[in-house]
């Protein structure tokens, strides 16, 4: 069995024995308007980390890893996309990742949007850098009102899927966290409830029905 990664976020590892299998490719599916950034955020503060933004600028990122009153690293953040193909920008970056650093890709659509044979060619081949560095991948996909075509592409070829679930109760937000596929391990299951303020914790205000 491959060693075990922290993720960093304790309630996490506490569930998944320790963190995630090196070498695995992770899907975040979420809300756009959730607080998954803190997810990703609090990943940096684990390891070395390669930021990929397809959206934002990597000074808005930087600025928003600054802001955050969350725990963090000091990742290496690129804009990827903005001039040329972004699979191509893409793939040349993760070429050059060192030795168990985390990958986050923030958001995966425009990578996603891309033709079907080469957005497969290319997570083929990060799956084949994540096992030889030993690190972390971690995909970052909108789970909006038009996902991309290649979505099931991205939840297939991952071995590690995260579902944030964000839902009005009431007068109350909930953040239900549902691991549903887990290779290298068991998937859990039952979901875990968060609270996504100034850090990722664990909900206790009452039990998940």
């Amino acid at each position: 069995m491959s060693a075990r990664l922290p993720t960093g976020i304790e309630v996490l590892d506490r569930k998944l024995e320790g963190g995630i299998p090196a070498g695995s490719i992770v899907t975040l599916t979420a809300d756009p308007a959730s607080q998954a950034e803190l997810l990703l955020y609090e990943l940096t503060a684990t390891r070395g980390t390669l930021y990929l933004s397809t959206g934002r600028s990597d000074q808005a990122v930087q600025d928003g890893l600054e802001r955050s009153p969350s725990n963090t690293g000091n990742p290496t953040v690129r804009h990827v996309g903005a001039d040329g193909e972004p699979l191509d920008q893409a793939q040349q970056l993760i070429r050059a990742l060192p030795e168990s650093a985390n990958l986050i890709v923030d958001p995966a659509d425009v990578l996603e949007k891309r033709d079907a044979e080469r957005y497969r060619n290319f997570l083929n081949e990060l799956q084949t850098q994540m096992v030889n560095t030993g690190g972390l991948a971690f995909l970052h996909c909108l789970d909006g009102r038009d996902p991309p075509n290649n979505r099931d592409i991205s939840e297939y070829m991952a071995d590690v899927v995260f579902d944030l679930q964000t839902k009005l109760n009431g007068e109350e937000i909930e953040n239900r966290l549902l691991v549903p596929k887990f290779r290298g391990g068991g998937a859990l299951t039952e979901a875990i409830k968060l609270e996504l303020t100034e850090a990722v914790a664990i909900d206790t205000s009452r039990d998940i029905a």
